[in-house]
């Protein structure tokens, strides 16, 4: 018997019946759903085969399955680019290992983040949430022995959503811990003193 993974049952069991009761939905089909997560991490075009295989490595790691190496599609002289060079590496996970990625994700790597106040959010205008991380070393899979440099890691969260308001809703209800958006105090309440 096939284990779901327990973020997948959150979603199945919590977050289907609040988006169909909040948004209206007469279909299942209707609720919006995440899609794909993608993983990105892009290596100095001058970097040598070891940084390019750490980085493979740490990638692979995090996502649980193989990531795949980006080459350049064309030159461009003034980045000291050739067409065929690595200049990164990439991993799409869908089905289970999405929904473990993103449980290891909310639960273990984004309060690792220090002085964390939550993930930006915006969305991308379709409904996708993207998030930028500046050192993938919050990851537990990652041991700081074996990491030469700190390098950036890309996270796209690709949903059904048709509108932000839709994505923003679904991955709120998933568990993304967006930041707060506080009322700005009215300029009128600072009232200056008398000189």
């Amino acid at each position: 018997m096939k284990q779901v993974p327990q973020l997948k049952k959150h979603y199945i069991a919590v977050v289907v019946p609040a988006l169909k009761q909040s948004r209206g939905y007469t279909n299942p089909h209707q609720v919006p759903r995440i899609l794909k997560v993608v993983l990105n991490s892009g290596i100095d075009a001058a970097a040598d085969k070891t940084i390019i295989a750490d980085t493979q490595r740490d990638l692979t790691l995090i996502a649980g399955q193989k990531a795949v190496l980006t080459k350049s599609r064309k030159a461009i002289a003034n980045f000291k680019l050739r067409e065929g060079q690595i200049v990164g590496a990439t991993v799409t996970l869908r089905g289970d290992n999405m929904w473990y990625f993103l449980s290891r994700l909310l639960v273990v790597a984004l309060p690792a983040i220090r002085d964390f106040r939550g993930v930006p959010t915006k969305l991308d205008g379709n409904g996708n949430y993207n998030i930028g991380i500046a050192d993938y070393s919050i990851f537990p899979e990652i041991s700081l022995e074996n990491t030469k440099r700190m390098m950036g890691l890309d996270i796209s969260i690709v949903t059904s959503a048709e509108s932000d308001e839709e994505g923003r809703e679904l991955l709120k209800l998933v568990g993304f811990p967006f930041r707060r958006t506080e009322a700005a105090a009215p300029a009128a309440a600072k009232t200056p003193t008398a000189a």
